[in-house]
């Protein structure tokens, strides 16, 4: 690609402007996270309705913010094409060491579709395909803590999970949720099996937070095997805390991660840590729905275009009018192999 160096310079500097622009955006969601478990520990549950409508509007406003300034800084929308595809290398050399590198894609995708005409959008001036890989990404701490109960003692182990979260209000009575824990999970079990070498638990290091409850999520691996676990922390009306189950089959934990239901707001710093980890949980629940009930819609969405697309290349099946009762307004497709 042959383009002068003023060229040069011009997209370098656009592209600073817009992880710049992107990374505004993610310190602004990881701060919702955060808040949610201060809202949580205070029972503010009116404030919690009022961070989930202000995260859901903070995506577009982080995006027209960045468009806007662009255009009045760069006069983005004049910028000729082989600039426009030096930005997006300049861009992509922001992601090395980045954090969250493709929700960064998805929302420099998101800003050029707020300049750019549409005929773009499936060319090299976006991210049509990732171009940053997303595994082995470092957190600080890490993604999850790992526990060793051979050395410690498995009651004292589980306790020890939940006061990990730190909440700032008592539980209404800790040992009772312990032992409500076992004698769940040995019930599920039938008997504990002989610790390997390799027993521990590991459990995400955030809770997850959505309405009036708090989530742990994690798994006990014993040798070969692997046992997922959720855990819904609530308020008792007299305001302590108080274990309210244990979900020890895929299936129900997977309930919760139903697009039918409110995403969580949950504080991450590598998100794609904390999706790898839940999908080895629900292996057949989409890293796409795991964005999307994460609070990253727009990733959810990448994600899902990503898959249609590469399975619409391998089939050969029509798209159809999808079965059930029809809608007064739209008509809805479905393709029956997707």
């Amino acid at each position: 690609m042959d383009i002068s160096t003023v060229e040069n310079v011009l997209a370098e500097r656009i592209a600073e402007a817009m992880i710049d622009g992107f990374n505004r955006h993610y310190r602004l969601i990881r701060s919702y996270g955060r808040e949610a478990k201060a809202l949580f520990e205070a029972a503010d549950w009116k404030g919690v309705h009022v961070a989930v409508r202000e995260r859901i509007r903070s995506y577009d406003e982080r995006v027209n913010e960045t468009a806007e300034l662009l255009a009045a800084d760069f006069g983005a929308a004049s910028i000729d094409d082989a600039t426009w595809q030096q930005l997006k290398l300049f861009y992509i050399g922001q992601l090395i060491n980045h954090k969250q590198p493709e929700l960064a894609e998805t929302f420099f995708n998101s800003v050029c579709s707020k300049i750019l005409h549409r005929t773009y959008f499936n060319n090299d001036y976006i991210f049509a395909r990732p171009a940053a890989s997303t595994e082995y990404i470092q957190a600080d701490p890490p993604t999850y803590r790992s526990y060793y109960p051979v050395q410690q003692g498995l009651r004292a182990t589980i306790r020890q999970v939940i006061v990990d979260f730190d909440w700032q209000r008592p539980f209404e009575d800790l040992d009772r949720d312990v032992d409500f824990i076992m004698r769940t999970a040995e019930k599920r079990l039938g008997e504990w099996p002989e610790a390997e070498a390799n027993a521990q638990i590991q459990v995400l290091h955030s809770a997850f937070y959505r309405n009036k409850g708090a989530y742990i999520f994690g798994k006990a691996i014993n040798g070969h095997h692997e046992f997922p676990f959720a855990v819904p922390v609530l308020h008792t009306p007299q305001g302590k805390l108080v274990v309210d189950t244990i979900l020890l089959d895929r299936w129900l934990i997977s309930v919760l991660f139903s697009l039918s239901r409110a995403y969580f707001m949950v504080d991450m710093e590598v998100p794609s840590g904390y999706v790898y980890f839940l999908r080895s949980i629900m292996p057949n629940k989409p890293q796409s729905e795991l964005y999307t009930m994460l609070g990253l819609g727009k990733q959810g969405k990448t994600l899902f275009f990503r898959d249609l697309k590469q399975h619409l290349r391998h089939s050969k099946d029509k798209f159809i009018i999808a079965p059930g009762i029809a809608g007064l307004v739209m008509l809805v497709f479905t393709l029956p192999s997707y």
